[in-house]
């Protein structure tokens, strides 16, 4: 990996350690926090990379609709699905409940 894209994902790592429990957030909003002009997708790229890490919790990034778009990436197609569920976050047909109350914007969690 290069150190760009090392440098890249520690960036998007630090934002979602921040994501509090039973909050998510979008690829997008991290990439606009970030201010990176990759946007979403390398965010994305990021979290697929980082299922192995235990200290960034990946089951929080969902897409922008709430979708559990990188539940693919996970040990087992359900396991994103369950530790959301264990934080309390309902999910119906791969879908975040509530999601405009659940949702964390860093922009507005974090400010600049």
């Amino acid at each position: 990996m290069s150190n760009e894209k090392a440098n890249y994902f520690d960036l998007v790592y630090q934002v979602v350690r921040e994501i509090p429990p039973g909050r998510v957030c979008s690829y997008g909003a991290i990439a606009n926090y970030l201010g990176l002009k990759s946007g979403a997708r390398m965010v994305g790229y990021a979290m697929n990379a980082a299922h192995t890490l235990s200290d960034v919790p990946a089951h929080r990034v969902v897409n922008r609709q709430g979708r559990l778009t990188g539940k693919h990436h996970f040990e087992t197609p359900t396991r994103m699905l369950e530790l959301l569920e264990a934080e309390g976050v309902q999910i119906v047909n791969d879908q975040v409940q509530d999601f405009e109350n659940r949702f964390w914007d860093p922009e507005k969690e974090l400010g600049f």
